[in-house]
């Protein structure tokens, strides 16, 4: 016999199991099949934009890769279809409407429709406040707020006409927690996870999708393309082909956000349940960080740059390696 002070604690119980299950329905629901599909991704000659175009070919989707280097898109290109993936390349700049536009277009003249953008171009630059000037955030606006927002706009009217979207915003937990040495980037980053999951309460009304994406560091060999100002130092990263397969699978079923990682997951958990705490360790950890120089402080060097004992070996060994595969060398 069921004791009666248990019968709350068995109701509670079974009220959260029905909820779970009534959300694992609903996502189920919102799935789409990717076969056939035509995505844009931008950002996609490298790193973590490669990663996602593989991901979305080997799905069956049909591929718009963007970006700025001409020689990376064609290399990136050689890339998928060695894999069997059909990509269409354009470059382009998408910190203008013009050229975001154009990047759609392309898109759509090529295959049609476009059902799916991934906003996924980005920039970093790493150093002390100090030493950032106003380019430096104007830069991040450009890439990380005004493109996405610029190639929302030029692709909505194509959604529409068949019925709806996906749209992924690659943000960052630099989108959701302030990081020291990285104040361009989460600038811009804050601005994006905002626009972002606001525009989803209101296109969702027409079966458009938005997800904002908040990784943690990830291995891509990215870092080595990064920016550094005043003195720096390697950062280390986590393998991120599981990220992209997550990133895809989230635009299949049209989730609304996804921290990856859980480390980000925690970091995001603490700056909201103890944010004075969180204060404190981000103010202890700023210390520890390379201060700016007495001169040259505002002088950026690529990540290619910027060895130490450390990398290009030992520590960033795994880094060097994902750099390689994921077309983030530099060319000679």
């Amino acid at each position: 016999m069921i004791m009666k002070q248990n019968i709350p604690a068995i109701t509670a119980a079974s009220i959260l199991v029905g909820l779970v299950l009534a959300s694992k329905a609903l996502r189920r629901s919102r799935a789409i099949d990717l076969s056939g599909r035509v995505a844009l991704v931008t950002g996609g000659s490298r790193g973590l934009g490669l990663l996602i175009a593989r991901e979305l070919g080997s799905r069956g989707a049909r591929l718009v890769i963007a970006a700025r280097d001409e020689d990376e898109l064609s290399r990136a290109k050689a890339d998928l279809l060695a894999l069997g993936i059909e990509a269409t390349t354009i470059a382009t700049d998408l910190a203008t409407p013009a050229e975001a536009e154009r990047a759609v277009n392309a898109a759509v003249w090529a295959y049609g429709q476009l059902d799916v953008l991934i906003n996924n171009a980005g920039v970093m630059t790493v150093g002390p406040f100090e030493d950032f000037s106003s380019a430096d955030f104007d830069e991040a606006m450009a890439i990380h707020f005004w493109a996405p927002l610029y190639t929302l706009k030029a692709a909505l009217p194509h959604m529409r006409k068949t019925g709806g979207g996906r749209v992924v915003n690659i943000s960052s937990i630099g989108g959701k927690l302030g990081v020291p040495h990285l104040a361009a980037y989460c600038a811009s980053k804050f601005a994006l996870t905002g626009f972002s999951q606001s525009v989803r309460a209101e296109l969702a009304q027409e079966n458009i999708l938005v997800t904002t994406v908040c990784p943690g560091l990830m291995r891509t060999g990215s870092m080595f393309n990064a920016w550094f100002k005043g003195q720096h130092l390697p950062l280390l990263s986590i393998d991120a082909r599981r990220a992209a397969t997550r990133i895809v699978d989230a635009a299949q079923h049209g989730d609304a956000e996804v921290v990856i990682t859980w480390p980000a997951k925690l970091a995001v958990a603490a700056a909201s349940l103890a944010p004075q705490l969180t204060a404190a360790v981000t103010g202890l950890v700023s210390g520890l960080l390379p201060a700016s120089p007495a001169s040259g402080g505002e002088k950026a060097f690529s990540g290619w740059q910027s060895g130490s004992f450390w990398a290009p070996q030992g520590l960033t060994r795994l880094s060097e390696r994902a750099a390689t595969r994921n077309n983030e060398l530099p060319q000679t």
